[in-house]
């Protein structure tokens, strides 16, 4: 096993190149959107290994918060306390946002962050089973717009619909600089409608699809858009090959993407007005070779089997390497998907014989690391 896994590590590295060629030279990143912690789910942020990850990338500084940790009650205090900690070992690569959990005194617990060194606030209404009309959020915005701190909320999966409460709550409290993660897909045209064009609402990054980046793009301005990885959710070489790569496909300059990639989160760590948002980049259609769609709609299926670490019984990456025999002309972007999904189908495979829970989630995400980026270069290669 420890042999399969270092070819597909050694795979994905390969990709390492690729992305130094992909960023604008000179240019700097802000990831703004990681957690340190334990969650409750099984995943850890470990502070060595985002350190790692960051000097291997180029990643300067990061808005940080906690996870869902098992010891959250009362009010993530001791989540807090190490989140201050691991800013201060940071030296300043790592800016603190406080984690609030609605139910347990959230406006002393803000407070008292914000007082320590805490620079933003993290809001996450599914894990912590609230809506966005609850009336114990206005506070919560009204002290961000005094201290002029931002508050990034989760806006990807297990959502209703968010925008038109949230709307109401930036229309009262407009000095709150707004972050609004993983790209909104949880209303994302609803959103977008309500905030494309808006000072001071941002979007991250942080999503594992390239049609929603590029679905996002086309509705925002370059200037509502910020980097973000969601470690240890989001991995590297991906987080940042997707964010580029649907960027330049949108027809970002390389000016509009190094601000995505740091201007736009700087600005905000900054506590600096936001730039006057320019109009979206992109367009409401999308085509692509039929060979590399299909590959994207297998891969797409594949997506929530390894999530949930089931085995690959609908045979779902079988189709997408049969689409990759295809005679399309995009010889090479087929052959380069092939190599990620032949690495990606050896370790799958593997799965139900695992055990050991831990690895067990070493090999399915090592085998999602593949099969997405096999999906990035499936959407935006040959479009």
């Amino acid at each position: 096993m420890e042999g399969v896994l270092e070819r597909a590590r050694a795979l994905i590295a390969g990709y390492d190149e690729e992305l130094e060629r992909d960023v604008p030279e000179g240019t700097e990143i802000f990831d703004a959107h990681v957690h340190l912690g334990n969650d409750i789910d099984g995943f850890n942020g470990v502070y060595d290994e985002l350190e790692r990850i960051n000097d291997r990338y180029g990643i300067r500084r990061c808005f940080m918060f906690c996870m869902d940790e098992p010891d959250r009650h009362p009010a993530f205090r001791a989540a807090n306390d190490r989140t201050l900690e691991h800013a201060r070992r940071s030296g300043g690569r790592l800016i603190p946002f406080v984690r609030l959990d609605l139910a347990e005194e959230p406006i002393e617990e803000a407070t008292r962050c914000l007082d320590a060194g805490a620079r933003g606030i993290k809001l996450h209404p599914r894990a912590q089973r609230f809506l966005l009309n609850d009336e114990r959020l206005a506070p919560v915005f009204e002290l961000a717009a005094e201290r002029r701190v931002p508050i990034l909320i989760h806006g990807g999966r297990g959502l209703p619909p968010i925008a038109d409460n949230l709307d109401r709550l930036v229309e009262a409290y407009p000095e709150a600089q707004l972050i609004i993660a993983h790209a909104g897909i949880a209303d994302l045209a609803e959103l977008a409608g309500y905030f494309g064009g808006k000072a001071g609402v941002f979007f991250d990054t942080s999503v594992w699809s390239p049609i929603d980046l590029l679905s996002l793009l086309h509705l925002v301005s370059p200037e509502q858009v910020v980097y973000a990885s969601d470690y240890p959710y989001g991995q590297q070489p991906s987080s940042l090959l997707i964010a580029i790569r649907t960027a330049k496909l949108a027809g970002f300059s390389d000016e509009q993407l190094q601000a995505m990639l740091w201007g736009n989160a700087s600005r905000i760590a900054a506590g600096e007005a936001p730039l006057e948002p320019t109009p979206p980049r992109g367009g409401g259609t999308f085509s692509q070779p039929m060979a590399l769609a299909r590959i994207h709609q297998y891969l797409s299926m594949a997506t929530p089997l390894l999530w949930t670490r089931q085995a690959d019984t609908i045979g779902v990456l079988g189709l997408a390497l049969n689409a990759c025999a295809d005679r399309d002309g995009h010889a090479e972007e087929r052959e380069r998907i092939r190599d990620l999904l032949l690495a990606a189908r050896e370790l799958w495979r593997s799965l139900p014989e695992l055990e050991d829970e831990a690895e067990q989630r070493i090999v399915s995400r090592t085998t999602f690391r593949l099969v997405h980026l096999a999906d990035i270069l499936a959407v935006t290669s040959g479009a």
